[in-house]
This record gives C-alpha cells, structure tokens and sequence, in this order.
C-alpha cells in the first residue's frame, strides 16, 4: 500500500471519527454533570470493537459479494429492485425537510424534550447504569451509523483491494478503528488533566458538532440511493 493510500484512510478515519457514535455522544458524556471515565472508555472501547469486527466481516465477505455481483448482474430483476431501493432511499432522505417533521421537531423544541443522544448519555451517566447499558448504547449507536458512514466503507473497499496481506490488512483496519476514536480519548485526556476548566469548551464544541452532524445521516442516506438508483438505470437504460 502507498503513502499517499495511506494518507488517504487517515483522513477518512478523521472524518469517521467526528460521527455522532465516535465523537457526539462522547462529547456529551464528557460535559455531563456527572463524568465517569471508566464509561467513556468501555463506550469507544465497544464502538470501537463494533467497527472492526464489522470492518473484518466485509473484508472477509469482499471475494464472496464480488463473484455474486457478477452473476447478479446478468439479472434485470435486480436492476430493477436495486432502482426501486435507491429511488425510495433518496426521497425518503427529504423527510427532515417535509412540513410533518419541521412540525415535529419544533413541537419536541417547544416541550423540551432532549434529543435521542441526550437521552442516551442521561442513561449512561445515572449513578445505577450497569456496564451492559453502556455496552447496549455502544452497540446501538454503532448499528444505527454504520450503513450511513460512507468513509468507513471506502476505507474498507480500499483495503481490501490493496496488496497487503491478510495481516496486514488487518492492522491497518486496526489502526483506523484506532484513528476513529482517538479524538474523543484525546479530549477525555484533557478532560481528566483541566476537569471542569474545559468544560466550556467542550460543551461549545459539542455544540458545533451537534449542528453540523444533526443532518448527516439523511445526506448519507440520499446519497447512497442516489448512487444505487444510478448504477441501476445506467445498466437498465443504457
């Protein structure tokens, strides 16, 4: 593998690495009036298991989907329903902006109902959680994101076309695994180091993150339709 495709998984673990699974929810575990540590890392410890068990699957199914695809190919049928999927995945990522859920959200903002991610970290911070409900919020947050992490599948395509053995591609999904949720142990450093000194600026920084990320999902979600919905009409339509 080259420099530069090396180069290249950084920045995409960089990128993955500011999710709501990998950088939210421990940003708001970190400004939450009661911090806990240990929770924090058994929560990137998880997610961070959940991606390269997941990483691990693809590269072991990467030869398998590949000589399926290729007999799938020769199928109309496919084509259409892969149109069909993409098709409905990319109108349904307009739903953020349908009156229904503008109307629903401006209703949850004027009950006060805190956002899922709040709810979560509320869950993990209570003096009674037990180690599984940190575990269970890891896991949950993973699967939620997972098909919507676009940088982390490219990451994993990139492997595993690479010329690097099965150990080492191995490795190096460890190392981006390590990559995506160095940030977040970097600031749970400091946070232990300057404790409530820095409570402000993680709080405006979570803050920042929340806004940018609130829409991410469904970007991710239009996009992998469109890209399906394409795909499939350039082989149905020619």
């Amino acid at each position: 593998m080259t420099i530069a495709a090396l180069l290249g998984l950084v920045g995409l673990a960089l990128i993955d690495s500011t999710s709501v699974g990998t950088l939210v929810l421990p940003l708001l575990m970190l400004t939450h009036p009661r911090v806990r540590a240990s929770r924090v890392v058994v929560y990137l410890a998880t997610i961070g298991t959940f991606y390269l068990l997941l990483g691990l699957v693809l590269l072991g199914a990467a030869d398998l989907l590949s000589d399926i695809g290729t007999r799938l190919d020769e199928s109309r049928t496919v084509d259409v329903i892969q149109l069909v999927v993409g098709v409905c995945l990319l109108v349904g990522s307009f739903w953020p902006d349908t009156p229904w859920a503008k109307r629903a959200a401006e209703q949850r903002a004027a009950d006060g109902t805190p956002s899922r991610a709040r709810r979560w970290v509320d869950t993990v911070a209570a003096a009674d959680a037990q180690w599984a409900t940190v575990i269970g919020i890891a896991l949950v947050a993973g699967l939620i994101e997972a098909a919507g992490m676009l940088p982390y599948l490219g990451a994993v395509a990139l492997i595993s076309t690479s010329d690097l053995t099965i150990a080492g591609q191995v490795a190096t999904l460890a190392g981006y695994v390590v990559v995506m949720t160095l940030p977040a142990l970097v600031l749970l450093g400091l946070r232990i180091a300057l404790h409530d000194r820095i409570s402000p600026l993680l709080q405006r920084v979570s803050d920042w993150i929340g806004q940018r990320t609130a829409g991410a999902v469904w970007w991710a979600i239009g996009i992998i339709g469109f890209l399906l919905a394409a795909d499939a009409a350039s082989r149905l339509f020619g």
